[in-house]
């Protein structure tokens, strides 16, 4: 496969992993040790992140490493979830915060503009995909590292909000991610630590929290909850729930590449190896892999296949849904001024 071709190759098929890397330059151990393990593709962080200029490098040097455009992605949310910060990027408020601003009437559009704006930093940068909208429905008692992340407390105004962040991402050649499938707004835990379980009735959960999944099921990508829903398999973690999955794909619908949140995280027990492989057996597609550990990366090399079957034809559809990198925004400059005057902001505030 060329560098430049974006498809998957029938000889030589990715592996159902996307990995983290330690810093901010590709070292020759890690561009040997991503050889070797050749991930669907990439996820970026803090750590990784200086300049512009080095971002960009550092995008091009993880796709030679593999040989082709691996998609690359980040969590930039806005809030405390941020990987691209100021001074060199924009301050996004949560979503919460931002949804606290807006008139009601302008709400959606506000959304696609944030959306349209973000994707205008990371594009430059060869950012492709990025780790949003999260589509949980807060509710009264829903964590506080999650809450503020989410754009509503009812299943309408959470779909018509994570719509409209999706359509401005892909607008701007950025393809979403939407989270945390089937629903993560009732965890009163930090799945980061902890292993959230939700009691709730399937009735609500259809009701509520399954809704925006269901409406935004069209979207070529999604993230896996590490919570247990009691009322669909009361053992395990969604991650690692064949019912679960079962459900996500059949009665949500959706039909999209679906990703594991981070293997790494403190909900799930046991070596990441053993995770991930319980995460692909239950049905997800891929495994995200985030803190770059090497040691971590070449277990997870040696227990994970290549993709295969009905997760690379996934894979080939995300692919395919990737948006090409638009023309520099001409309009930025109004865009911005306009998604500042929703939000009642001035100058440099936000």
């Amino acid at each position: 496969m060329h560098p430049g071709d974006g498809a998957l190759s029938v000889d030589r098929t990715p592996r159902a992993l996307i990995l983290g890397v330690p810093g901010p330059t590709l070292a020759g151990d890690t561009r040997a040790l991503l050889a070797r393990a050749d991930p669907w593709g990439f996820i970026l962080f803090a750590r990784n992140i200086e300049s512009p200029r080095q971002v960009a490098a550092l995008v091009a040097d993880l796709r030679d490493a593999v040989g082709r455009e691996a998609p690359v992605l980040v969590d930039q949310e806005g809030g405390r979830v941020q990987r691209l910060r100021p001074p060199l990027w924009r301050g996004w408020p949560d979503v919460a915060t931002q949804m606290a601003q807006v008139a009601p009437d302008r709400a959606a559009r506000a959304m696609w503009l944030r959306g349209r704006l973000m994707a205008s930093e990371l594009r430059p940068l060869g950012i492709d995909v990025n780790c949003a909208p999260v589509a949980d429905v807060a509710g009264p008692r829903t964590h506080p590292f999650l809450a503020p992340r989410c754009p509503g407390h009812d299943a309408a105004t959470v779909t018509a909000m994570a719509r409209a962040l999706a359509e401005g991402l892909m607008a701007g050649g950025v393809l979403p991610v939407i989270k945390h499938l089937p629903g993560h707004g009732r965890a009163q835990a930090d799945s980061h630590t902890a292993l959230p379980r939700i009691d709730a009735p399937l009735p609500l959960l259809e009701e509520s929290d399954f809704a925006p999944f269901r409406a935004l099921a069209h979207l070529p990508m999604g993230m896996s909850a590490h919570v247990v829903l009691e009322a669909l398999d009361p053992d395990c973690p969604a991650t690692l729930s064949a019912p679960v999955i079962g459900h996500i794909r059949r009665s949500i619908g959706f039909g999209g590449l679906l990703m594991t949140d981070d293997i790494s995280m403190g909900a799930l027990s046991g070596p990441v190896a053993m995770r991930g492989r319980a995460a692909l057996a239950a049905g997800c597609d891929v495994v995200l892999h985030c803190n770059g550990d090497p040691a971590e990366t070449a277990a997870l090399t040696e227990a994970l296949p290549r993709l295969a079957g009905d997760a690379a034809a996934r894979a080939m559809a995300a692919l395919a849904a990737r948006p090409a990198a638009p023309p520099p925004l001409a309009e930025e400059a109004a865009l911005d001024a306009e998604w500042r005057a929703a939000l009642g902001l001035d100058g440099d505030d936000g």
